[in-house]
């Protein structure tokens, strides 16, 4: 019987401790995020690990803070299908000061069930862009009526079309002004941060995190057929950061840079290959080669604008040892400018190889190699001279008067020599004129004065 009582006071006690142990274990946590640079597979890889951390550690909110560029369209719709996918709500907090949400990163922000904006922050310049990293012209066509009009190329004019059909469906999905959304588009408008929150572009404006977690508070979210409440004022902060290692291949995944590493890595091993004595110029190349081979890995890289360049490189090299007079360079110097604008494949969301830098590097190679070329063909075109016709019309010095034969100093050696006109006194400047095996024909440059024309003349 007091076993009984026993049992039934610690089952009591146990009963009224669990209302206290889930308020506890309920305290809020927050994960913070940060996206600081060009939108590609490193960021995209970034955002998907951290919504993976919030959903296993059962965060309230996963906040992202934004300041970028823009960036690929690939990654960034890998982004968006992450976060609208996320079981809990998803901020974007364009920060801090200074930042902005260009490009892609209004994309990003449209897709956000929270948007906010620090002060000083700006958002919108989501144009479509074409390879190059710049709008297309328009090209001018006649209407009926006899006037000129610009007439938008039909693949762009898709691209455009794509481009704001899809900004409108997140800014509507969010309850968003779609038709700004769809003007920063079209037009390229960008604004401010209190004016995007006037024209109802992002939900409000937050000075730091930590306002932003005090405006956040109470703020409720429907997503996935659920409605999140959302309790941050006194959430805790969990921070996820880039990885050192992603970081390096962030810095390294820019298609400028990899285009340079690239070009760095094949002349460095075509020069160590040709000339194997010389160590430094295989390691920089193997060292450029690496770095360019993690950068490509994390780009949509096009196979034809590799190839290209290779070719292009090939087409220098057969120049130079079966001359064509710059035919095959010139079409490397084509062939490298092409491969560098289809290197890396943007679509229409992100800039390609900077061109005025491509443009630089494909001249100065072309000016290398024309350089040596004009040299090879130089040489080629100059007579055949070896062994005794090499002598021919060398100058040197008398050591041992010529009467008619002696030693003369040629060509850094002593030579027996022979002397056409008469004698040739020793210390006289002479030329060779013929040579017989090791016996040179030589005359002075200047006739050498004799002991009789002066007593002639006196006389």
């Amino acid at each position: 019987m007091k076993r009984a009582v026993r049992l039934f006071l610690a089952a009591v006690a146990v009963a009224g401790l669990l209302p206290v142990l889930p308020a506890q274990a309920a305290e809020p946590h927050v994960l913070v995020a940060t996206l600081d640079g060009v939108i590609n597979p490193i960021t995209d890889n970034y955002v998907a690990n951290a919504v993976d951390r919030a959903v296993s550690n059962h965060d309230t909110a996963l906040i992202i803070a934004l300041d970028t560029p823009g960036g690929l369209d690939t990654s960034m719709r890998h982004i968006i299908k992450k976060m609208l996918a996320a079981p809990m709500p998803v901020v974007i907090f364009v920060s801090p000061s200074g930042a902005r949400a260009a490009s892609a990163g209004l994309y990003i922000t449209e897709a956000a069930d929270i948007a906010a904006m620090a002060p000083g922050t700006n958002i919108g310049s989501a144009h479509p862009v074409s390879l190059s990293g710049s709008n297309p012209a328009p090209s001018p066509s006649a209407s009926a009526s006899g006037s000129t009009s610009t007439a938008p190329d039909i693949e762009m004019q898709k691209v455009e079309n794509d481009a704001a059909a899809y900004v409108r469906a997140l800014a509507t999905l969010h309850h968003r002004n779609a038709d700004w959304a769809e003007k920063a588009v079209r037009q390229s408008v960008n604004v401010p941060a209190d004016e995007a929150v006037k024209l109802g572009v992002v939900d409000f404006e937050s000075r730091d995190l930590d306002t932003l977690l005090s405006d956040l508070d109470g703020r409720q979210v429907s997503k996935g057929g659920r409605t999140y409440t959302l309790s941050t004022t006194r959430a805790a902060i969990d921070r996820y950061d880039m990885s050192a290692f992603d970081q390096l291949l962030e810095t390294v995944a820019d298609p400028s840079l990899v285009y340079l590493l690239f070009l760095l890595a094949l002349i460095g091993i075509g020069f160590w290959v040709t000339h194997p004595g010389m160590f430094l110029p295989g390691v920089v190349g193997v060292i450029a080669g690496v770095l360019a081979a993690l950068s490509l890995f994390n780009l949509p890289i096009n196979i034809a604008g590799v190839l290209l360049i290779l070719i292009a490189i090939l087409l220098f090299v057969i120049d130079l040892k079966a001359v064509t007079h710059g035919v095959l360079t010139t079409g490397g110097i084509v062939a490298m400018t092409l491969g560098g604008l289809l290197l890396v494949n943007t679509s229409f969301l992100s800039e390609a190889v900077n061109l005025p830098l491509l443009l630089t590097t494909v001249l100065v190679i072309a000016g290398i190699f024309l350089f040596i070329l004009r040299k090879i063909i130089d040489a080629r075109h100059r007579p055949y001279a070896a062994g005794e016709e090499a002598m021919i019309g060398a100058t040197g010095t008398v050591r041992e008067p010529l009467d008619p034969s002696g030693l003369v100093f040629v060509n850094g050696a002593l030579w027996q020599a022979t002397a056409s006109g008469g004698p040739v006194p020793a210390g006289t400047t002479v030329r060779v004129i013929g040579a017989d095996g090791l016996h040179l024909r030589v005359e002075p440059l200047e006739q050498p004065l004799t002991t009789e024309g002066p007593q002639a003349a006196s006389s």
